[in-house]
């Protein structure tokens, strides 16, 4: 009775010494709510974190969410139903300017050019940027990258959206392509795949790209409350160190790569278009290879918007913008 007393208590000491070891190994796995924007091959860094485990390798679990436009986004994260935003990076400044006393702010960099295509009804073999005076251009929405963008460029080559062409910005963004196709505009704004699908359905020609011409500009970024970042530091850090581990990945692989790990978020997307339109954005430099926003491209968006006549007010880099936590993760 004795022995087998001694060695029933020897085993409940080793096991009460076991499961609590065995516990500190385990470390807890926490939940990150994100809402994109749109769901777009822009955005193929993303997807490449989220498929090659990238999150969870630091202990992140990211719910992903697609929230379709830019308000929506905004306001899933200042209503606290979404963690984190990934959105362009002048809805930062829209709530700045509306005196918010919890300011959103951005952290790591995604994409840094335009991802918009200026696509022709028909073909031309050798485009100039005037043979837009006279004729109509369908554009994108008041106020959002993709239209300030693209009358950026057009006043930069000597075209005035107002008067030397005819603008039509009325028609909703999803139905945009459809217009198109339907017949009307000689020109129109498109992101991928739908312009290199259009191309190669002959049903319009890729003949400019506004992120080539634009430069360097914060397009789409992470970024979250000023609350949210102070409460849950490590929560931001370990973010964006997946987040640049897939930056990373993405630059040393191909398209063809690229294309196969994030085709599970664009089934009904072929794969050949997949990697025509990741080599189109990888050729132009549209994936940023680090999360850094810097204050040269900041500057350039404020210019974009000033032009378009939709800066509210000029924000100072260090006031919407947090790079520490990017370079800490850098070294």
């Amino acid at each position: 009775m004795k022995k087998w007393f001694k060695a029933g208590f020897a085993l409940f000491l080793v096991a009460i010494l076991i499961i609590p070891l065995a516990a500190c190994g385990q470390e807890k796995v926490q939940t990150v709510k994100v809402a994109e924007v749109t769901r777009s091959i822009f955005y193929a860094p993303q997807y490449v974190a989220l498929a090659k485990g990238f999150f969870e390798e630091e202990g992140l679990e990211v719910e992903l969410t697609t929230t379709w436009g830019g308000d929506k986004t905004m306001t899933a994260v200042l209503s606290n139903a979404a963690d984190v935003a990934l959105v362009g990076s002048e809805t930062s400044i829209y709530v700045y300017a509306q005196d918010s006393n919890d300011p959103v702010i951005n952290f790591a960099q995604l994409t840094q050019t335009d991802g918009t295509f200026l696509v022709s009804r028909d073909k031309i073999d050798d485009f100039s940027w005037d043979q837009l005076k006279g004729a109509t251009y369908l554009g994108q929405r008041t106020g959002g990258m993709p239209q300030m963008v693209g009358e950026f460029v057009l006043k930069k080559h000597g075209i005035d959206p107002k008067t030397d062409l005819e603008m039509i910005q009325n028609i909703d963004y999803a139905n945009i392509p459809n217009a198109f196709a339907s017949g009307t505009g000689d020109f129109v704004q498109l992101f991928e795949p739908q312009a290199s699908l259009f191309e190669k359905e002959g049903k319009g020609h890729i003949v400019a790209s506004f992120g080539t011409e634009s430069g360097h500009v914060p397009y789409t970024t992470f970024m979250a409350k000023q609350s949210f970042m102070k409460k849950n530091p490590e929560t931001i850090e370990k973010f964006t160190r997946a987040v640049y581990k897939a930056q990373k990945w993405v630059d040393s692989h191909s398209a063809k790569e690229t294309a196969e790990a994030i085709q599970e978020y664009f089934k009904d997307t072929d794969l050949a278009l997949i990697e025509t339109v990741v080599d189109r954005y990888k050729s132009q430099g549209s994936y940023a290879t680090d999360p850094i926003l810097d204050e040269k491209e900041w500057k350039n968006l404020q210019d974009i918007m000033d032009e378009a006549g939709e800066l509210p007010k000029e924000v100072s880099h260090e006031t919407l913008v947090n790079t520490e936590v990017a370079k800490e993760i850098m070294k």
